[in-house]
């Protein structure tokens, strides 16, 4: 919240103050993060703060930058055989496979504060992981006539697709595969019977899709999604590995940090309301001011939706007042232009727009992007029919004092 109070003194003279286990579970943690960048102020979205594990650090990082995915490991992950794999079996089931959901999933999000909820959605992009075999026949159990075992590893089966890494020994490998939205199962079948096999530590890829943040409140947003494991569950590998975990959990954490200033020049809030081209006119030549006003302006830097409010010392109606000595009152009017990047409500430009006790009017603005440091300007004015009473008494000075609310607790 920014509250700036103005003391108004002069005649007309009025004031203005701006302003996410057990054993058979495992438990992943996200977290990511917006923040307003200074340098980048169209770029709106949520940066993902999770570290990242070796296939897209160091292995194929280029590849995950373009994809939009992130990788993660789960070092106490296994999966073993409970019989033996034959050579050329025809179901897929009966050996090594994996299937993973490649689809979009929706979790809930909540605000640890407010309750507000907003949605993430999350898909597996990617599954690898290190396997150990038995020896005989060791890794080249797995060649085909023609075709290296390396190549069946290294190239992924349809419907997943390559990602060219591939790390071996004579009867172990480490190996990575990308799976693509809605992609089902993928698998291979040696060309010799293998007794026994067993994938340690999982290597995953995920991709997110995150709210805009420009629409939420500040502070943390907690949610959680379950994907099953087994066979027939999300993560399937078929009937004969069977993993050492039933589920796994994805813990989300977003933090939004918002940005919502307001500055104002130096002696910004002492604001002397004049005519027209100052009281000489009015002394030379008799003529009546038509009105008497102050434009103010001032710098905003917002990320967040805000509400902007008016209080005063003196109420009169639904605005701010001005008394002189005597306890004359005038009502004076307060309106705020705001810079463009920033919504009325409904698409509109906030020009003018009437600041009033109630709160008719300011109850959202809405920035359409990060609005760095941008001028806005704050209105005062007391209207002709209001001041003619106070032409009457020359040389009496009108003060008050109006403070101007920026609330980013909408």
């Amino acid at each position: 919240m920014k509250r700036i109070n103005t003391l108004i003194t002069q005649m007309g003279a009025m004031g203005a103050a701006l302003l996410f286990s057990s054993s058979a579970q495992a438990a992943e943690e996200i977290t990511a993060r917006f923040r307003p960048d200074a340098s980048n102020p169209m770029v709106n979205r949520f940066v993902n703060t999770t570290p990242i594990s070796s296939i897209c650090a160091a292995h194929i990082p280029n590849r995950c930058k373009a994809l939009n995915i992130f990788s993660l490991r789960d070092n106490e992950f296994t999966t073993r055989s409970n019989a033996p794999i034959l050579a050329n079996h025809e179901n897929e089931r009966q050996g090594f496979m994996v299937k993973v959901p490649s689809d979009w999933r929706d979790l809930q999000v909540t605000h640890a504060a407010t309750g507000e909820t907003e949605t993430v959605q999350l898909r597996i992009a990617g599954i690898g992981g290190f396997w150990t075999m038995s020896r005989p026949p060791g890794v080249s159990g797995w060649a085909q006539p023609g075709t290296s075992w390396q190549s069946r590893w290294q190239t992924a089966p349809s419907p997943c697709q390559s990602t060219n890494h591939l790390a071996a020994g004579t009867a172990t490998a480490s190996f990575f595969w990308l799976t693509p939205e809605g992609a089902g199962a993928c698998s291979r079948q040696p060309s010799q019977d293998i007794a026994a096999m067993r994938v340690s530590t999982m290597e995953y890829a995920y991709e997110l899709r995150t709210p805009n943040p420009l629409g939420m409140s500040s502070g943390q947003y907690l949610g959680s999604i379950t994907y099953s494991m087994g066979p027939g569950g999300d993560y399937d590998f078929g009937d004969v590995m069977i993993p050492s975990k039933n589920a796994i959990t994805f813990n989300f954490t977003l933090s939004v940090e918002h940005a919502l200033k307001v500055d104002i020049p130096p002696g910004g809030n002492r604001i002397e309301l004049l005519p027209d081209g100052g009281w000489q006119a009015w002394l030379d030549r008799g003529r009546s001011p038509t009105r008497l006003y102050r434009d103010q302006t001032f710098r905003i830097a917002a990320s967040s939706r805000f509400k902007m409010q008016l209080e005063c010392s003196i109420v009169m109606g639904n605005t701010c007042g001005l008394r002189n000595g005597n306890g004359d009152e005038v009502p004076v009017q307060v309106a705020v232009t705001l810079p463009g990047g920033i919504d009325g409500q409904g698409d509109q430009a906030v020009r003018k727009r009437p600041l009033r006790l109630d709160g008719t009017g300011t109850e959202l603005f809405q920035p359409l992007f990060y609005v760095n440091d941008r001028p806005g300007t704050l209105h005062f004015e007391v209207l002709s029919d209001d001041m003619r009473g106070m032409l009457d008494q020359p040389g009496s000075t009108y003060s008050g004092v109006v403070t101007v609310v920026w609330d980013s607790e909408v």
